[in-house]
């Protein structure tokens, strides 16, 4: 037993907050990242190890690159009589031979684009299926090769052969089944309505069980090629099918690509998944190395990952029934191994990923990753597992012992801003003669560049170290471990930072219609109004707003403005207001309201003198930062008009003219237009008045009412509205 070294998260905190106090003084609130699930350490690049599905980072199984095909797909593997193996490639159509001791050589160079499948052969030869317009060969162990079957179809897609030597071939456009004989005699076994004969294998029982494209299907066939369907899937194609040792069938389907209209999955166009029909140059050469737990993905907001599946594996039973064991929103399975415990590696793309299912019931861990767009084949024997790859084209060798050194990469953390970088701490179990470092790098580019820094120097300390890239908005932390014995296992890391502070920004100011206020929402008791700091005045219920939640009911009040605003804060900080005022013609800006945490303020203009005005919002991000760190934003409004003085009646002298009274008025107001004059005789209903020029649209108005002589005696009353609702009247006895 090695001795080993526990952090605890305690002292890991303790450290990290004496060092923030140090390093970051000019800020009481950073942020943090934290990486301590498995689904957080899958969003980096990991080579040469493993994380488990509790989120654990350790070394990883050794892998190995056994051949380099120099080819874009490796599509078929198969185990040869002398303990080697042979790799069938596309696009250049060739059969390679590894022996044993992982020397390899080129077998065989068909004239056809791609050795799609391949099948074991007497006298230790094989046989190999090729497409486009593709033939069966017979290849000898000496590489000469001789045709066996020649089809119309234009892909051939599977070959098995039967205990007693036949040969059976599945073709595509259209699916259909043949039988070779020994002899080298040929003949139609199975006609298929679907599209595609993707995959087949030969039954203990003597029977066929086949996989078909557009519809995704299993068959099984008897001794005269007559069909049953076992399986009917929704995906559009059965990629593989495999059996285990107690004769169970897993079936691997694919979602595909549609071949509907003639769109058929050909060897030109790539797979049948829509790989790229050409080499992918760029892919690294390294072999990475990864295990996490699969689980649903929580899409932004909470919600559950709706997007359909994009593969799945079925078990079916001996006696018919079947199971879905396993399926992927991401990773379209292709090939699966059973492991000597039962438990299932599963080979996907377009991400290299190797799945193991164990344990029951079944649960998923990602515990590989190789550096291929595609695990196309899997073939476990002698203590190791091979993969064959596509994109590029490879044969690799996963062994169980773990690699002497590893290293992750973190995903490149955004800080949205420049930041000042903080502490870095981690968790980590750390046995005799292995090591934990932990690097960063810095940079303002969101892919890492030769802009970027270059990585620090180790930090060693897990309890807190800090970092020390420069600012910048992007920061990426690199783990490497090492060990000559047990592995070292990391758990968790903690980056603290801190974001420029930024200026708030006041978006909008709303300066709603004189007299206009909202009462509190929820309020109980009295009626109080929203951001107005003054006794409750009485008030006239006028209207239901439809506004804001932050906004009640709708009120009028005569002599109070409502100032409404929309502040923003990049850092996410809190805002304090401060609402100012000044006239049109001064200068000089004077204090409403201080240290506001609302963003509403009603002002009692009856304190001021008529006229036009403007209001500016002043926000501060004071509380959230101290006060040499802390930055101001405002805004100024529209301009307004504050005016409680009513407008003024002023009558002429009354004249006769003949039946009629003549009442010649002036009505004034020193601020703003009049909007309403109206006039009543012995309080009876009011009734508009109009000015000399027909148009009410100046401070100053003059008038002539004309009125029935009967009226003499009687009082009229002029009463006038100004903009502001001010009401002002006047009353005269008619002669």
């Amino acid at each position: 037993m090695h001795p080993m070294r526990h952090f605890s998260l305690a002292g890991a905190a303790a450290a990290l907050v004496a060092a923030i106090a140090s390093t970051l003084s000019l800020t009481a609130a950073p942020a943090f990242w934290q990486t301590a699930t498995s689904a957080d350490f899958l969003r980096g690049e990991v080579e040469h190890l493993s994380i488990d599905q509790h989120g654990r980072l350790m070394l990883g199984p050794t892998v190995t690159s056994v051949l380099d095909a120099e080819a874009p797909f490796a599509w078929s593997l198969l185990p040869a009589a002398d303990g080697g193996y042979y790799l069938g490639t596309g696009n250049d159509g060739k059969v390679f031979h590894v022996d044993r001791n992982n020397q390899s050589r080129l077998l065989y160079d068909a004239p056809e684009m791609a050795v799609q499948a391949l099948a074991p052969a007497p006298n230790g030869g094989l046989f190999a299926a090729t497409s486009p317009d593709g033939r069966v060969y017979r290849v000898a162990p000496d590489g000469s090769a001789t045709t066996v079957f020649d089809p119309e179809e234009r892909y051939i897609w599977a070959l098995a052969v039967d205990p007693t030597g036949h040969l059976f071939v599945a073709t595509g456009e259209p699916g259909r089944i043949y039988r070779v004989a020994p002899d080298g005699t040929s003949a139609l076994f199975h006609t298929s309505t679907a599209t595609h004969v993707m995959s087949m294998v030969a039954g203990a029982d003597g029977h066929l069980r086949i996989g078909t494209d557009s519809p995704g299907r299993v068959f099984r066939l008897d001794a005269t090629g007559r069909p049953f369907l076992l399986l009917d899937t929704p995906f559009q194609e059965v990629r593989a099918l495999r059996f285990d040792a107690d004769g169970r069938l897993y079936a691997i389907a694919q979602s595909g690509r549609s071949t509907s209209g003639g769109d058929v999955p050909s060897i030109e166009a790539g797979a049948p998944d829509g790989t790229p029909r050409a080499p992918v140059a760029s892919v690294s050469t390294e072999i990475t190395t990864i295990a996490i737990a699969d689980v649903p993905i929580a899409q932004p907001g909470g919600g559950v990952d709706r997007r359909a599946p994009t593969g799945a594996i079925y078990r079916i039973l001996p006696d018919g029934l079947w199971d879905q064991i396993w399926e992927s929103r991401d990773d379209a399975p292709y090939d699966l191994v059973v492991e000597d415990d039962g438990a299932l590696l599963v080979a996907t793309g377009n991400g290299g990923k190797i799945f193991r299912l164990a344990g029951d019931p079944l649960r998923p861990t990602l515990v590989t990753r190789v550096a291929a767009q595609q695990a196309t084949r899997l073939h476990r024997a002698a203590g190791r597992t091979l993969v064959a790859t596509a994109n590029p084209g490879r044969l690799l060798s996963m062994t169980t012992g773990h690699a002497p050194r590893g290293t992750y990469d973190s995903e490149v953390k955004d800080a949205q801003m420049v930041a000042s970088w903080g502490t870095l701490a981690w968790r980590a179990t750390v046995p005799t003669g292995a090591a934990v470092q932990l690097f960063t790098r810095s940079g303002n580019t969101q892919t890492p560049d030769e802009a970027w820094s270059e990585w620090s120097a180790a930090y060693t300390t897990a309890e807190g170290a800090a970092i020390t890239s420069p600012s910048a908005r992007y920061l990426q932390w690199r783990a490497v471990l090492t060990a000559s014995g047990a592995s070292p296992v990391l758990t968790s890391i903690s980056v603290a930072y801190l974001p420029r502070n930024v200026r708030p920004q006041v978006a909008a100011i709303t300066v709603h219609p004189p007299g206009l206020v909202f009462q509190k929402p929820f309020s109980t008791g009295e009626t109080e109004i929203a951001g107005f700091e003054g006794a409750p005045p009485d008030q006239q219920m006028v209207a239901q707003a439809a506004g804001g939640p932050t906004l009640g009911r709708r009120v009028y009040q005569k002599g109070l403005q409502t100032f409404v605003w929309r502040a923003d804060d990049a850092n996410g900080d809190t805002l304090a207001f401060d609402v100012q005022y000044r006239r049109e013609s001064d200068t000089e800006w004077k204090t409403l309201a201080a240290d506001l945490a609302d963003s509403i303020y009603v002002w009692d203009t009856s304190s001021v003198p008529n006229g036009t005005y403007v209001v500016r919002i002043v926000a501060s991000d004071a509380p959230s930062q101290p006060p040499a760190a802390a930055l101001r934003g405002e805004l100024e409004s529209q301009s307004f008009e504050i005016d409680n003085t009513p407008p003024v009646v002023a009558f002429g002298t009354p004249r006769r003219d003949g039946t009629r009274i003549v009442v010649p008025f002036e009505v004034r107001d020193a601020d703003t237009p009049l909007r309403r004059v109206e006039q009543s005789v012995d309080a009876r209903r009011w009734q508009a008045v109009f000015p000399r020029d027909g148009m009410l649209d100046a401070r100053t108005e003059s008038f002539e009412l004309s009125v029935d002589a009967a009226l003499a005696g009687r009082t009229l009353v002029i009463r006038a509205t100004d903009a502001m609702n001010n009401v002002g009247t006047g009353q005269v006895t008619l002669p």
